[in-house]
């Protein structure tokens, strides 16, 4: 978006919230809670995946493929795998914070309350522009997961649908967020980050209005 934060007032854009990055996890919790559209979604892919992941693994023990201890430590190495994917998942929001015109990118996290974040200082983000950025990481990554399915054998698998779906539990932040939009759409909502003081803002207003 073109708009600078100093911009957005005289625009007609009213402080909705101030999200400090410590408080993400309430913040998302709250969102995923909320009977929205995204928030539905998400919950419905987590459910898909689960119960995808027992059908598979059900099939290939009855087939004969393997045993179900052996399935158990495959599936776990998919939980571990995800943890991996953390920095590219990131690294994806970055490169589409670029793509939709941020520049000063950076990365925030926070091991004891389990959170990290992709920051474009200063970027005021339309809710197509953060939508484009929060999806990024959950299309590629899930894609790309899909689709190694079908050359992986029977216990690689399970290996992949357990990072399919620990991958999935940890886009909570980005489908929360994407939520908050959602909850909001009889506005038009904008969002930045302040790197220095570790806050995102959330700004509306109503639909009608027009850009000056």
């Amino acid at each position: 978006m073109e708009l600078l934060p100093q911009d957005l007032e005289r625009n007609g854009f009213v402080l909705l919230d101030e999200l400090g990055h410590k408080e993400l996890i309430p913040f998302v919790k709250t969102y995923l809670n909320k009977k929205t559209m995204i928030s539905q979604i998400y919950t419905i892919c987590n459910i898909l995946f689960a119960v995808f992941i027992i059908f598979w693994f059900w099939f290939h023990i009855e087939r004969g493929d393997f045993e179900i201890g052996r399935g158990f430590t495959y599936l776990s190495y998919g939980f571990a795998i995800a943890f991996a994917l953390i920095p590219i998942h990131e690294y994806i929001h970055v490169l589409a914070y670029k793509s939709q015109g941020a520049e000063n990118t950076s990365y925030d996290a926070n091991l004891r309350k389990f959170y990290f974040m992709a920051i474009a200082d200063q970027f005021v983000a339309n809710k197509k522009e953060f939508w484009i950025v929060a999806l990024a990481p959950f299309v590629v990554i899930s894609t790309s997961l899909i689709l190694l399915l079908f050359i992986a054998n029977p216990l690689w698998s399970v290996t992949i649908l357990g990072v399919l779906l620990t991958h999935t539990a940890f886009s909570s932040g980005d489908f929360g967020i994407m939520s908050y939009f959602d909850f909001h759409k009889d506005k038009e909502i904008v969002t930045y980050d302040d790197k220095v003081q570790g806050i995102s803002y959330f700004y509306g207003k109503p639909k009608q209005m027009t850009l000056k």
